[in-house]
């Protein structure tokens, strides 16, 4: 891999792309690349891991032994907040509410309302499997009892994760469901406004004002009542987006809670050939690139002219949008890149092995090329879908994985809240006719125990 030249040289600053360009044609790399050599060069942030293991390890001894006087520490060291109780008042959010701006609030409704429609489409059945002789097994599945959800803070204001992590959680029946969002000095140490109302209008009733690694850590612990502070009782799971230090926590704390995924700076990738619009493209692009400086921005092609046309109008959109500096950094960075391929087949492949949170397919046949990827948290299909239509209204959800962990993970949806208990009913004709089969195998792994336990039922009917 070492003397594969994957990234072209500009022939001068005046010129030089704006995103770099990692090209994997043949021509390049003189074979064709492995899945492994393909992971190995596939563009990623630069994070520091162990840096903000050691941090969010002490976060979390000190949430654990403290309570809230860790909580009401770190509201003030981080967010410059002095906290008597970290819940929000049911009187703030029904204020916050009812002073949305109406546009927002149609807005959220309808993001709700086909949210919900979506997630109540995805409540898995039940299964009864009949074997005969009064033997059947079942499986049922069963809500988790109490969820903490996260809505971070940050650059940007999250509404709509609101939305997303708490819709899915109330399809599967849960029943008790909690939220945190970091507490904002310019609004009296609550959260913003914005995601006050969003659970609101959801009837999340529990909103607190906790950020990062400490609220993760106080859904999984618990914080006992002291003085004016409310309890915060333990949670079955927990879920929702946030910056390293988050994914980081609930890593931690996985094991001892559920979590949905470690999700680390977003991500696009695109998938696209010459029919796509240059415009769209880079518009795409810049609108995952102005969530964080180390977000992710990829165009997986076989045409070099349009990876060069898109290019041209990321230079001029980037300087007309709001967000310039944050987006350019994103573009700039050795996260993001224009990934050159042989053919449509490769670019499919090197897709597969990014495995991105987002992924949008603009190609000829784009339905067709869309059925075949196996890794992505959620595909996008043709030019007119967007993913920020999947970040608001589209119905889906956007808590994705990230960082590659498409490849075996799943973005957030019902399932993440459910349980699924078999429960074995057999009778004695049922049990008769695999006893003999029960007893071999015990005695196959040496345990006969387990034979004994059938055998003396066997005993007992004889009798």
């Amino acid at each position: 891999m070492s003397e594969m030249n994957l990234n072209a040289s500009p022939s001068s600053a005046a010129d030089a792309p704006l995103v770099r360009r990692l090209d994997l044609r043949r021509a390049a790399t003189g074979h064709p690349l492995t899945h492994a050599e393909l992971k190995a060069v596939m563009p990623r942030p630069e994070q520091d891991i162990a840096g903000a293991t050691e941090a969010v390890e002490g976060i979390i001894r000190r949430v654990r032994a403290e309570g809230f006087t860790a909580l009401a520490d770190l509201a003030q060291q981080f967010d410059g907040v002095v906290q008597q109780t970290t819940l929000v008042p049911a009187v703030e959010l029904r204020r916050a509410a009812e002073q949305l701006d109406p546009e927002i609030r149609a807005a959220l409704e309808e993001s709700i309302r086909r949210a919900r429609i979506f997630a109540r489409a995805q409540r898995p059945e039940d299964t009864v499997v009949d074997y005969g002789d009064g033997a059947s097994v079942t499986q049922r599945w069963e809500p988790v009892r109490r969820v903490g959800l996260y809505v971070p803070g940050g650059l940007a204001v999250y509404p709509s994760s609101v939305v997303m992590n708490a819709v899915p959680a109330q399809a599967a029946g849960v029943g008790s469901l909690a939220l945190a969002s970091p507490p904002q000095r310019e609004f009296g140490g609550l959260p913003h406004p914005t995601i006050l109302a969003a659970a609101y209008l959801l009837g999340i009733q529990e909103v607190h004002a906790i950020g990062g690694a400490q609220a993760i850590a106080a859904f999984a612990h618990g914080i006992d009542p002291t003085g004016e502070a409310a309890e915060i009782e333990p949670v079955d799971v927990v879920t929702g987006p946030g910056n390293v230090y988050v994914a980081t926590a609930k890593r931690l704390v996985k094991g001892l809670v559920g979590i949905d995924a470690e999700a680390g700076p977003t991500e696009i990738a695109i998938l696209a050939d010459d029919s796509a619009d240059p415009d769209f493209v880079a518009a795409d692009m810049i609108s995952q690139a102005e969530h964080d400086p180390n977000a992710a921005a990829v165009l997986i092609t076989a045409s070099a002219a349009l990876a060069d046309r898109v290019q041209e109008a990321l230079r001029w959109q980037t300087l007309r949008t709001k967000h310039s500096d944050r987006v350019r950094t994103a573009l700039t960075g050795e996260q993001s890149a224009v990934i050159l391929v042989d053919d449509l087949a490769e670019g499919i492949r090197v897709a597969d092995v990014y495995a991105a949170e987002h992924l949008e397919i603009l190609t000829e046949e784009a339905r067709s090329v869309a059925a075949r990827i196996t890794s992505a948290g959620a595909v996008f299909v043709g030019p007119y879908s967007p993913v920020s239509l999947g970040d608001y209204a589209a119905g889906s959800n956007h808590v994705l994985p990230t960082s590659g962990t498409a490849a075996y993970a799943s973005g957030l949806n019902v399932a993440t809240f459910l349980k699924a208990i078999q429960v074995i009913e057999y009778g004695r004709a049922g049990l008769g006719q695999v006893a003999e089969h029960v007893e071999v195998l015990a005695r196959a792994e040496d345990l006969p125990a387990h034979g004994d336990a059938v055998a003396i039922r066997r005993r007992a009917e004889a009798r």
